[in-house]
Order: structure tokens, then sequence, then C-alpha cells
């Protein structure tokens, strides 16, 4: 068995690892600094889960290929149930530690107020504060069931606290079952609160179920964590078991005999003979719910209870989801770097700069999508396997995309007002005589005759003084008309007259020029 070394690292280029929160059958917990989050973020403290499949001491590559598609998978579902009372994933990657070798990470939101374990050993938890917890556990389950997840280890260690306290959030779906299949069903779970579907203490017997994972897996689960949020006693003696009695120390309690009931029928050994949704569940629970709140208070009366769960939520949730991660085995890592079209460059630490002894010191993390490892050996006969992950291809942030489109849309808006200003001025200056009148070259010519004699002049009104007279009959061509003043070309006169035109072109009076065509 060999763990990570990540002492005092800058993970990625951003996270500072701070210290081990602990480890499991296949990953290592550790809480980290998130430098590019502002101190008041309630992000500004994260968690890393990293996959170690190196804490199997018989590894293979089936083995490796199941962890990975477990790491995977968890972070497919916790993606797809996004949820106030379901723990969010805020990103992943992959990098090597201080020894060199790979690992697959999952950035997860840290909170601070321990699990529902811890709780209940500290004898905080009261019979109103379980029936909240349980109301939002059941408000997270609800919401993974509609999804299609059932998570398999609902217990009191995977049931986590915000600072406050008032906010629980599910987490570990390591071994949640993404998909609805027939495929054969795994052993997991804790044996007090694992079902006998999946526990691992009937690994090899048959299930009268036919094998098919069903929603009341989590609700045995979800109701022996009931019974020790309610009594503050773990369900030991019902281990894979129906509760069919509850601890002495709350067999008086009014609600004791209504729960009992209720969590009998939930830890049934046959699946379809429980609550088969969090629905019914929840409201094969409202009598107890009821006690409770009034055991509480100091008036009886009897309160309207919520029908369906509802959720809580803490600061900093958003229902968006970062980019999928797609993760893979070292054999699949050790693709040639030609057809993969990855960086052959070997992955060094680089030292920070030296600084005061008493201040930790955080050694960056290489990544693997700047860097591709060197070729090693085959990891079963010569080294351990190094798991890494091929990202696919960076897409430019969505907050350059989005500055990019503003300053577009600025350019194009100072575009259409300049230009707006810009025609607005040469009507106004052509409307006073500073610039002349602008003619469309490719518009069609209009030709039209005089209907008598009229005087030619310079411009479009009669205070101008002639400069020839058109006669009768005369065909002239319309250059571009003016408050019912035609500017024409003389094509040629109806009659010779003396003193000849001293210029083809000139203003006539509409009224005088009869149309051809018209």
């Amino acid at each position: 068995m060999r763990e990570l070394s990540l002492d005092n690292c800058r993970l990625d280029k951003r996270y500072d690892v701070e210290r081990q929160l602990g480890r499991g059958s296949y990953a290592e917990i550790f809480v980290a600094r998130d430098t590019l989050a502002s101190p008041h973020s309630p992000h500004h403290q994260v968690v890393i889960k990293a996959l170690n499949v190196f804490l199997q001491d018989d590894l293979d590559p089936e083995l490796e290929r199941t962890l990975v598609e477990n790491f995977q998978n968890e972070a497919t579902a916790l993606d797809r149930v996004r949820h106030p009372n379901i723990i969010s994933r805020l990103g992943h990657g992959t990098a090597r530690d201080l020894e060199g070798m790979m690992f697959h990470y999952l950035v997860l939101e840290f909170l601070e107020g321990g699990d529902l374990h811890k709780a209940w050993r500290e004898r905080t938890i009261t019979p109103k504060t379980a029936i909240g917890y349980i109301e939002q556990v059941c408000a997270g389950l609800r919401h993974a069931h509609r999804h299609d997840i059932i998570h398999r280890d609902i217990k009191p260690q995977n049931l986590l606290l915000n600072e406050d306290r008032n906010v629980v959030k599910i987490a570990d779906f390591g071994v949640a079952r993404v998909h609805q299949t027939d495929a054969p069903i795994t052993r997991v779970g804790t044996n007090i609160y694992a079902p006998p579907e999946h526990s691992p203490l009937f690994a090899g017997a048959a299930h009268e179920n036919g094998g098919r994972l069903t929603f009341a897996a989590d609700i045995y689960s979800l109701a022996k964590t009931a019974y020790t949020l309610m009594t503050s006693e773990a369900p030991r003696f019902f281990a894979n078991n129906s509760i069919t009695e509850l601890p002495i120390s709350v067999r008086n309690e009014e609600w004791a005999d209504e729960l009992k009931r209720v969590l009998n029928k939930a830890t049934l050994s046959e699946p379809a003979e429980r609550h088969q949704t969090i629905d019914e569940f929840w409201t094969d629970l409202e009598e107890v719910r009821r006690m409770v709140a009034e055991s509480e208070t100091t008036t009886h009366v009897r309160r309207r209870l919520d029908e369906l769960p509802q959720p809580s939520v803490s600061k900093g949730y958003t229902p968006l989801a970062p980019q999928q991660p797609r993760f893979n085995t070292s054999r699949e890592l050790k693709m040639p770097a030609r057809a993969s079209g990855a960086v052959t460059a070997p992955l060094r630490a680089h030292a920070l700069p030296r600084r005061d002894p008493a201040t930790p010191v955080y050694r960056p993390m290489p990544r693997v999508e700047d860097h591709w490892p060197t070729p090693q050996p085959s990891p079963i006969e010569h080294s351990p396997p190094q798991p890494a992950f091929i990202e696919p291809e960076q897409k430019p942030p969505a907050r350059k995309k989005r500055r990019v489109l503003r300053s577009f849309v600025t350019f194009a808006l100072l575009l259409v007002l300049f230009a707006g200003v810009l025609y607005g001025t040469s009507v106004y200056l052509r409307g006073i005589g500073i610039l002349p009148q602008v003619t469309n070259p490719f518009a069609s010519a209009r030709y039209g005759r005089a209907n008598t004699d009229v005087n030619l002049r310079p411009g479009p009104s009669a205070n101008n003084e002639p400069i020839g007279v058109v006669t009768r009959n005369s065909r002239v061509r319309v250059v571009r008309t003016e408050n019912n003043w035609y500017e024409v070309d003389v094509m040629e006169q109806g009659r010779e007259r003396n003193p000849p035109l001293p210029t083809k072109r000139g203003w006539l009076s509409g009224r005088y020029i009869d149309m051809e065509g018209n």
C-alpha cells in the first residue's frame, strides 16, 4: 500500500493542500485552499478526493479499471443529481504527487460541521433536529431517485453538515448505481446499514428480488440511519435484519411505537415489502413527525406538515455543474503520444521561492493536460500502474467568450451610432444647400416632354434668374427632383430659339413636364 505524497503542495496551480482528512479503500481525502477564490467565498476551502489505486494490496488491471470506473461514476452521479442536500462537485483533474505517481482527483465542497456519525456520538442531536436532518436526506435521495441513481451507502458517516450544522448533505457516491440495469449486484456498504440485497455479509447469496437493485435499498439504509439519529445508538443488533425494537432509553417516548412500526417496514428483508419510494416513507413518518414537533412546543396544536420533504439550501450552492471529466486507466495513458496528440515533455515539480520557515511551502503540482509522462515499464511486472487522465481539448473559458461578445456588441453599437450621426448631418447640410444632392447612378433614367415653353433656371426656385428657355415638346431627361422641381438634361429642343441655351442642364417646374410612360 502506498499513500500519495501531497504535503504542502499546490495542486493544478490552484489548490494548496493543507491536511489529510481521511483515507478509504481506494481514495484519500484532503482539505485544500482555493487560491483563486475570495477569502469570504463559501468555497475558499475545498475537499480534494484523490483516487489512489495503490491502496489496494492485490491490484490488477481489472481491479484498477473498476476503481477508475467507480470514480468516474461518482463524478457523473454528482453532476446528474445536483441538489442543495447533495454535496457539489466543483472541479476535477489529474496530476503527479511529489514522488511522481499519477492520480485522478475530484474537487468537492468542504463542509466544516463534520458528519452525522460524529454529531450523534456527541449526543447533540435532539429528536426534532433528527427529523430535520432526515427530511433533508429524504429530499436529496428523492431527487437522486428521480434521476435513476441509487446511492447504496447511506449511513451517518456519509451525511455531512455545514459549519452551522443546520444543513446536511449526502456525500460519497463512489458506489452509486448510475444506470438501472440487470447487471450483477456488487456487494458494497457497511453491514450495519446495508440491505441484504447488496450487503457484503451476504456475498454469493441469491435473493428473491431476481438480482435487480431498487430504490428500496436506499430506503432500508435510510431507515437504519434514522434509527441512529432518533435513538443516539447504532442499530448493531439489527445488522442485516429488520428493526423490531428501539433502545430502552427511548421506549417511553410518545413517538417510539410509531417510529418502530415505520422502521420495521422500511427494513424488511424483502425489498418488495418495504416502502418503494421516498415519498411513501416520508408520508408514513407523518405521525412521528407530528408527535416530535408537538413534544417540543408548549402548545399541542396540530400543525400542517409538509407532504414532501423540503430541501435546505446553504450559502454557495449553485445548480450549475462544472465540465464533465473523463478518467482513464494507466494502461490507456501509455498509448503512443503521436496517436493521442499528447505532449511528450516529462513532468517536473517546480519549487517555489524560499519563504519564512514558519510559512508552509506549497510546491506546484504539474497537470497531465500540460505534459505527457515519459514511457514506463509494464505497470504490473516492474512498477505500479500510474492512472492518468486525458483531458479533452480545452475550450476557451466562458468568461473570455462573454468578454469578447461584449466588446463586439459595444463596437457594433458605436458604429451604428456614428453612422446615424453622419447621415443626419449630411441630410441637414443638403437641406440648407451646403452639400449637393446625391443621385443614384444605377437608378433607371426618366424622360419627359415640356408641355409649354418654360424657363430653365440654375436652381429649384422661381426666384433664380432664367438661363434660357426650353421650348414646347422639348425632350428632357430628369436627373433628380426637389420640391416638385426637376433638374433636367435637355436632350433635344422642340424648336430652335434665339438665343440658344447656354447649357443643356438646369431646373424646370415639374408642372410643365409630362413624364413619358405616365
